[in-house]
């Protein structure tokens, strides 16, 4: 055997003992997932991340909606059963805003602008169930991984992690969803968009907010946004139409996981 072939049957046996030791499952779904970025280092990056949205964004100064949000955003934690997350819920001012995001570890922001539709506790559920359930997937660690390999080469992958730069912090911001974009840009593939959809709807049930709301939020963007939305073949996301079709064939099974308050 040359030495060339030696040194091909080396990479393709660290590249598949990489891969075996990178498959992990998805909470709920049990879809099997390929993570290159250790989830001690997402951890660090998402706290890193977090901070510094949070330092260069106008947090609200609106007590009533702010405390709405961590009571919601608390509920929801508790029903995740993620103990090892430090949770922290914050509304960021900004009216013409129309997205929220999760980053790892339970670093929740939520934009002004989207409680004009969401302006249910169980609508706002909605939104905040999906982000949580992205990070709980570690959906954002799959497009990092993707992201970087691209952008560094794969050279040293935890190490440029580690080091937090600045252009790997933007990196995280795409990766994560953590931008000012309009909901439905969230740069999450249909796959992961729809493993939300279907965890968030159970997230929201188990923390007694009445599933059926995801239904109704979804409808009421359709509504907003139905000549603004690009064609679904054209799009990353599930159209509105498929995203309601989906939650209300989901409804039978996720009900079971729903007790009102009280109850």
């Amino acid at each position: 055997m040359r030495e060339s072939e030696a040194a091909l049957m080396l990479v393709l046996a660290l590249l598949i003992a990489l891969i075996a030791a990178s498959c992990s499952t998805v909470p709920l779904t049990g879809r099997h997932r390929l993570l290159l970025v250790s989830e001690s280092t997402e951890l660090e990056l998402g706290a890193t991340t977090y901070h510094e949205i949070i330092e260069t964004s106008k947090l609200s100064s609106d007590s009533t909606q702010v405390r709405r949000i961590r009571t919601i955003g608390r509920r929801i934690a508790q029903a995740t059963g993620e103990k090892d997350y430090r949770w922290e819920f914050n509304l960021i001012e900004a009216d013409s805003v129309m997205n929220a995001f999760c980053l790892p570890g339970g670093k929740v922001a939520v934009y002004s602008g989207i409680l004009k539709i969401a302006s249910s506790d169980e609508e706002l559920a909605t939104v905040m169930a999906h982000e949580i359930a992205h990070a709980i997937a570690r959906h954002g660690a799959e497009r990092m991984s993707q992201m970087l390999l691209v952008e560094l080469g794969g050279i040293a992958l935890e190490e440029a992690l580690k080091t937090k730069g600045e252009k790997t912090i933007d990196l995280a911001k795409v990766a994560y969803g953590a931008g000012t974009g309009l909901l439905y840009i969230l740069p999450y593939s249909r796959k992961h968009e729809e493993e939300a959809d279907y965890m968030g709807l159970i997230y929201m049930a188990k923390a007694g907010y009445d599933p059926h709301a995801a239904v109704r939020f979804w409808e009421k963007m359709n509504q907003e946004f139905s000549n603004r939305e690009p064609p679904e073949f054209l799009s990353t996301h599930p159209s509105s139409e498929r995203r309601i079709e989906n939650l209300k064939r989901w409804l039978p099974r996720v009900l079971k996981y729903y007790k009102p308050p009280g109850h």
